[in-house]
């Protein structure tokens, strides 16, 4: 299955949709890829969102032997690329590609001239071996406050670390605050822009055209199921998303 382009989908209007599995184990986890695949979504993310890292990597091993043509994004929870990317190329080197990691917080200050953190991971990316797709957070939910006025600085300010940059609303299923997903779009001009919170099949319209990706797991999921995709939502979802431009 090819992987999202994100660069294409600036250019064309499109507003790809990669579903993020909050895991609970390998079985779980493959049965809700299923469901991503046979949507026909362009790929996943897999996140730990209830345990450490370190028993993460093993579910990983077995679920890309398992899958090894789905595009696979992860999130290693609150770990930065200088923690995360390290790990990443040692499972490249281990037969276990992973295609994106989307890191909570990319480490960017708005308040600062000089972006030393993020250019420190932007060496150990280097470095690593893995080169995959970055998506980082910018004025990111759980992580140090950004003034609404500085915005636009962080935005533009992510762009050259960053493969897709990433916002969210203020909280896992809050609703990103519409000024901000324009306020990142005009700062960032054509570089991809994806969205990590808040999205429905009900409100999705909202944000399509504006944002290039949307990572989306409790707005596809049963009611009350923090683990589970419900294939009707997200079929109802990508509806939405695929009427984009046309």
């Amino acid at each position: 299955m090819p992987g999202p382009d994100f660069a294409a989908a600036r250019r064309t209007g499109q507003t790809l949709v990669t579903p993020v599995i909050h895991v609970l184990d390998t079985d779980q986890a493959l049965r809700n890829l299923d469901h991503v695949a046979e949507a026909g979504c362009p790929g996943a993310f897999l996140i730990n969102h209830d345990f450490p890292m370190e028993p993460f990597l093993p579910i990983l091993r077995k679920v890309r032997a398992a899958r090894p043509d789905l595009w696979l994004g992860v999130n290693f929870l609150d770990q930065p690329g200088n923690i995360a990317f390290p790990i990443l190329g040692e499972l490249v080197r281990n037969t276990c590609p992973i295609d994106a990691y989307w890191a909570d917080d990319a480490r960017i200050d708005e308040r600062l001239d000089d972006q030393n953190t993020a250019e420190e991971i932007a060496r150990i990316r280097g470095e690593s071996g893995w080169t995959g797709t970055y998506l980082g957070g910018v004025a990111f939910k759980k992580q140090r406050p950004v003034d609404e006025k500085d915005y636009a600085r962080a935005a533009r300010l992510s762009v050259p670390y960053l493969d897709v940059v990433t916002t969210s609303g203020i909280a896992t299923g809050k609703e990103a605050d519409l000024a901000k997903i324009r306020s990142f779009r005009d700062a960032i001009g054509e570089a991809p822009l994806a969205l990590a919170s808040g999205i429905t099949p009900e409100n999705a319209a909202t944000y399509t055209g504006l944002v290039d990706c949307i990572l989306v797991a409790t707005g596809i999921n049963y009611p009350n199921d923090f683990y589970n995709i419900d294939p009707d939502r997200l079929a109802r979802l990508l509806a939405v998303t695929g009427s984009e431009g046309e």
